[in-house]
């Protein structure tokens, strides 16, 4: 080789290296902490991409390395992003200047994934305030009590679904997440489709709504590039909703509006509230509709399965809880003469069982925010920083829910801290399960609507019981972007 091009090539090199000195030392020209682990050109994201740990739980592990800072820095491959610890700051970004940070930090390409970018949770805007809008009328008391008839059904489905696998034994051994997903996916179908899911026949077969479930949020490479490296993905061109997905959510929403269109018979679901707001004057598209419903699926089937897997583990680990719980279920049933809408929203102990599940185990551990207007953030600690417009900002629900600055023994399951007395007493927005501030999740009365309904058929004639298969303490798997133990969270049921 020539001293000209190795002289280039050296100098190129350290080019490189200088440009990479810059990138992963941000944090520390601006003041503020970074997490140790940053690596060149992957920044601090080894750990996922290797299948140690899921995101989630590296920003769990990044808020509790800096447990005296208000703010903490992470890199993104060279791209910095900020972490918030300090509750007001969590205030400020969800809340109190919102328009600052109106925008989610999870980013899709609209052309790759065009019912998801219809999703309130990933667009911004008029469409947000659109899509926002027709969920929160969709979701409104007289709407869920609608929907609530649909729901009842499924209900129906769960106790018969259970009471065949006990027939032929005393104890029945189930992973509650794959049972919990039967439950929500079915429900999906009922109240969301209007069409049978056969989520409850034994086989579950090629017909199953159940086969559609359990797969969008699994955390492979592809979804960490497309969540994480929006600007990868634009070269790539992944798409996060599978194309047979896509497909199958166009074709039921079509064929039903054809029909639904000209037949005057009302349906307690929600493609029916969609059709009688078209009937106000609305202009609502076919391709709207089917958006609506991948939403209706998305934030119903998984994530309210999780969580309830989550309920499931801490009801078997904890009888005196369970038996608790089940007595206030059977009263609230009787006084209200059978299972019904009123009943459930009676059922103050069992919110307090929610509250604390998702306490101490999130479905999803962070919220992730994009900066949209030049703004600064002052911590208590007296750290400032200046943030700049497309500046990704995450908030460790994880870190939050489970701190001991604002929890007393965090790691104690203890449904008690959501009483009416002590629930008074909690820092505000140190419990965030369904977000805050005017993104808070929209789809969130119909998914407690759903397991609390799910909870009251189960623990009115069952007993769940925690089976030697469960690995105890529960670990969270690298692999799932959501929170699912490793190994499966499994559970023997019986009859009462």
């Amino acid at each position: 080789m020539s001293p000209v091009f190795l002289a280039l090539l050296a100098g190129a090199f350290s080019l490189l290296c200088f440009y990479l000195y810059l990138k992963n030392n941000y944090w520390k020209r601006n003041g503020i902490p970074t997490v140790k682990g940053c690596l060149p050109v992957l920044g601090h994201m080894l750990p996922m991409l290797t299948k140690r740990m899921n995101f989630s739980e590296f920003v769990r592990l990044a808020y509790e390395e800096h447990k005296d800072s208000s703010m903490v820095g992470i890199y993104k491959g060279t791209k910095p992003v900020l972490i918030v610890r300090d509750p007001n700051l969590v205030k400020n970004v969800l809340q109190s200047n919102f328009s600052n940070f109106h925008e989610n930090g999870l980013k899709i390409i609209p052309e790759l994934d065009p019912l998801l970018s219809k999703n309130p949770f990933f667009c911004y805007g008029e469409p947000w305030s659109i899509g926002r809008k027709r969920l929160t009328y969709a979701f409104s008391n007289v709407r869920l009590k609608i929907l609530f008839a649909a729901v009842s059904g499924v209900c129906k489905k769960f106790e018969d679904f259970l009471d065949r696998q006990l027939k032929t034994c005393n104890k029945y051994e189930v992973d509650l997440k794959s049972l919990f997903l039967r439950f929500t996916g079915e429900v999906v179908a009922n109240a969301g489709l209007g069409i049978e899911g056969y989520c409850f026949e034994d086989a579950a077969g090629a017909n199953s709504f159940y086969k559609l479930t359990g797969n969008t949020f699994t955390e492979s490479l592809v979804t960490i590039i497309i969540l994480h490296f929006s600007s990868i993905n634009r070269l790539l061109k992944f798409n996060f909703l599978p194309k047979s997905m896509d497909e199958f959510f166009r074709k039921v929403v079509s064929e039903n509006l054809k029909v639904r269109r000209n037949d005057s018979t009302t349906r307690n679901d929600f493609l029916q509230l969609m059709i009688d707001m078209e009937k106000t004057g609305e202009v609502i598209d076919e391709e709207s509709v089917s958006a609506h419903a991948v939403s209706f699926y998305i934030d119903g089937t998984e994530t309210s399965s999780v969580t309830l897997n989550m309920i499931g583990h801490n009801l078997a680990a904890h009888p005196e809880v369970q038996e608790k719980l089940r007595k206030e279920v059977k009263s609230t049933i009787e006084k209200h003469g059978g299972l019904t809408f009123e009943a459930l929203k009676d059922m103050t102990y069992m919110n307090q069982v929610i509250n604390e599940s998702q306490r101490l185990h999130s479905g999803l551990g962070f919220l992730h925010k994009m900066c949209t207007n030049e703004f600064e953030l002052q911590g208590s600690d007296g750290l400032t920083y200046r943030i700049k417009p497309g500046t990704e900002l995450i908030i460790s629900v994880m870190g939050l829910h489970t701190d001991p600055k604002y929890w007393d023994n965090p790691d104690v399951y203890d449904p008690e801290r959501f009483n009416d007395e002590r629930k008074q007493t909690i820092e505000k927005m140190t419990f965030l399960p369904f977000g805050e501030g005017p993104r808070i999740c929209v789809g969130m009365r119909m998914a407690l609507l759903q397991m609390k309904a799910c909870l009251a058929t189960l623990l009115s004639n069952y007993k769940l019981e925690l089976s030697p298969r469960t690995q105890v303490p529960l670990k969270m798997s690298p692999h799932y972007f959501l929170s699912e133990p490793i190994g499966g969270n499994w559970a023997y049921i019986s009859k009462l």
